[in-house]
């Protein structure tokens, strides 16, 4: 049983009020560009350890390439010793044709030139949830989703400004089969929202259809533009299977971006401690770069790595852990000595609620995303339940920390405004600075105000509801919705996508697989 959200006296008014501050389509800014220097927690010493015991599970231990035999021999002409599916690399080589190719950033297009994001170097992209085959908001509870709600996640994400990517599997669709669901998914992101995109990796079938609706989105040639950044994950440990290889060798070829990602829980997919995830994640982690740059020399990549622990004593993955934090340090120093951009971080929890538990663990890994200077940072918003379930509530929750972690990327303001110095100058010993002309120039943008949070005294609160934050946020997703406007698209794009989707699914016949 879940509580649904109570009207006070005052109608909603205020929650109406808030919705209108988090929605809304027009382009605040398209990414983040970050002052703030990323912290680091290993000495040179002991990043060089760690690159060094990558380079041994490389070339002593091997990485399985499963069921990709071009993969095996483009890896033996290249000089990798291959021995039936494993390959071994010679210390550097890896690392060597990633660095001889791979850009070190790259800008994604998105069909509204304005939202165009750069990923690399001192940038930080907010994407969404990620894969979740439920759904879950105060009114219906938990559920399986559908392309309904896949909709209503794509509508609510293009309103919120603090987002900056449209995503992916914003959530599976389980009403549309499985081997047809792509299409959908892929449509609903430019048919509702015109932020940048991930395409499907699921077959390499389904990336080339990925491709093909994106080039009809973005006007029939897509003229070289990196328009889609999709995640291919390594099956951990040590090992990649052919649909991941497939999916990323069509988006390569295609100068699409590709998110080299392998999928840690310490303890089950990598040893239980933080240096060895680190050096197994970059082991696998430059060979799939390798493999992407071997096929389509160039082609944008993002080093990522997905880390976290396990409960040793129930085997429950944890999230907001102090080791999953430290991981993401490491990690992003390690793949800036690669010189490519880097995946990780996001708002993690095990909750099954948007709770505190929720929030604490959110914080304790967006903290270190920011900090450790992440570029590309997927379940930015809405992930609960360890990715199960994506939760409206906690979307709406999250992308308002996000606006917060815009002011924190800034870092520290010591222009002649930041410094302030004439307001010392003009203000009485002993008198408050609300009325001081520096105070008034400054009022609209000294601080970030938070769409959720209640700073209002106990009886205005009461007065207006006794709202908790998730019951604030459930008027507000409800409000949006209500509220949404379609981007603007071309007519005939979008009569070639769907005649492209109706033509394709009557091709196949439903499949689960």
């Amino acid at each position: 049983m879940t509580d649904a959200p109570r009207r006070g006296r005052s109608g909603g008014g205020r929650a109406a009020r808030q919705a209108k501050r988090a929605a809304g389509a027009a382009v605040t800014q398209a990414y983040l560009e970050r002052t703030l220097p990323p912290v680091g927690v290993l000495d040179e010493e002991g990043l060089a350890q760690i690159e060094a015991n990558a380079e041994t599970i490389l070339s002593e231990v091997g990485i399985q390439f499963n069921g990709y035999p071009a993969a095996l021999e483009r890896f033996e002409a290249a000089g990798c010793r291959v021995e039936g599916e494993f390959v071994y690399f010679p210390k550097g080589l890896a690392r060597r044709i990633v660095q001889e190719n791979a850009p070190k950033s790259y800008i994604q297009h998105a069909r509204n030139s304005e939202r165009n994001v750069k990923i690399g170097d001192n940038s930080t992209v907010f994407v969404p949830n990620y894969g979740s085959p439920f759904i879950t908001d105060l009114d219906q509870g938990r559920r399986y989703a559908t392309i309904a709600d896949f909709q209503n996640v794509v509508k609510l994400v293009y309103q919120l400004p603090h987002l900056h990517h449209s995503g992916g599997t914003v959530c599976e669709p389980v009403d549309v089969p499985v081997n047809k669901r792509h299409l959908d998914m892929v449509y609903s992101h430019l048919k509702y929202s015109d932020k940048p995109i991930m395409g499907s990796v699921t077959a390499p079938e389904r990336a080339a259809d990925s491709v093909e609706l994106a080039r009809m989105a973005f006007g029939g040639d897509l003229e070289g533009r990196t328009v889609m950044t999709s995640l291919i994950n390594a099956n951990s440990p040590l090992a990649w299977d052919d649909t991941m290889l497939g999916a990323a060798e069509v988006y390569a070829r295609a100068n699409q971006a590709c998110v080299i990602s392998p999928f840690i829980l310490m303890g089950a997919m990598s040893p239980v401690t933080v240096a060895g995830l680190c050096a197994q994640a970059l082991a696998e982690a430059l060979a799939g770069m390798a493999f992407v740059q071997l096929a389509a020399p160039g082609a944008p990549v993002v080093f990522g790595t997905f880390a976290t622990s396990m409960s040793m004593a129930t085997g429950a993955p944890t999230f907001g852990t102090a080791e999953g934090g430290l991981a993401i340090y490491i990690m992003a120093e390690l793949a800036r000595r690669v010189g490519v951009p880097f995946r990780s971080g996001g708002q993690f929890t095990a909750s099954k609620a948007p709770d505190a538990q929720a929030a604490y663990e959110s914080a304790m890994t967006l903290l270190p995303t920011m900090q450790a200077g992440v570029n590309f940072v997927l379940h930015a918003a809405g992930w609960i339940e360890g990715g199960l379930a994506i939760s409206l509530e906690k979307l709406i929750m999250d992308a308002d920390q996000l606006g917060a972690m815009n002011v924190y990327a800034k870092g520290v303001d010591v222009s002649e405004n930041g410094q302030a110095m004439d307001a010392f100058r003009t203000n009485e010993h002993g008198q408050h600075f609300l009325g001081n002309a520096h105070t008034l120039a400054n009022f609209e943008t000294a601080f970030y105000r938070s769409s959720v949070a209640d700073n209002n005294s106990y009886e205005q609160w009461s007065d207006e509801g006794s709202l908790t934050a998730a019951q604030r946020a459930n008027g507000m997703w409800k409000q949006m919705l209500s509220d949404y406007t379609a981007p603007e698209l071309d007519d005939a794009a979008d009569a070639e996508m769907l005649a492209y989707i109706a033509k394709r699914k009557d091709e196949m016949p439903d499949a689960i697989g």
